[in-house]
């Protein structure tokens, strides 16, 4: 199962990350979506989860929850904007992922059997942090994370 990450879009969704996703089984968005119209595009490409960061406010947001579980391919995934609000032991819990965002700085590293991942942003680019999303290969012999890099 092809599972697409993307997070911190703010509102912009490039024609790249539309290409990038093109084909995958499941997308979650961890946070500042930036408006209703990037979801509604992205869940028409594949099945979407969703959680609500620090500037997706409003109606439109009122409904994306803080945090959010979803199992993939027998993988259970935890999704929250920022990580600093982590307010469990994954590995306890029993996820084998965590995707999270906020900083804009894509990251994956696995520590104690649980893979963090944040994709970096696919909207405006900040500073000099690239323009990212990145893709999680869930198969029965384990999860590969690879990153896509936009062209900005």
């Amino acid at each position: 199962m092809r599972v697409g990450l993307i997070s911190d879009t703010h509102g912009l969704l490039r024609r790249e990350v539309l290409a990038a996703l093109r084909g995958v089984d499941h997308i979650v968005h961890a946070g500042d979506a930036g408006g209703p119209e990037v979801l509604q595009r992205l869940s028409a490409l594949a099945p979407l989860t969703a959680v609500r960061g620090n500037v997706d406010h409003g109606p439109w947001a009122d409904g994306l929850p803080a945090t959010a579980e979803v199992e993939l391919a027998g993988a259970w995934f935890h999704v929250l904007h920022a990580l600093d609000d982590l307010d469990l032991d994954p590995r306890a819990a029993g996820f084998a992922v965590v995707v999270y965002g906020h900083s804009h700085r894509p990251d994956c590293r696995l520590e104690d059997g649980v893979w963090f991942v944040n994709p970096g942003s696919a909207g405006p680019r900040r500073f000099r942090l690239p323009v990212s999303l990145a893709l999680a290969a869930v198969e029965p012999q384990g999860i590969q994370i690879s990153f896509v890099e936009l062209e900005a």
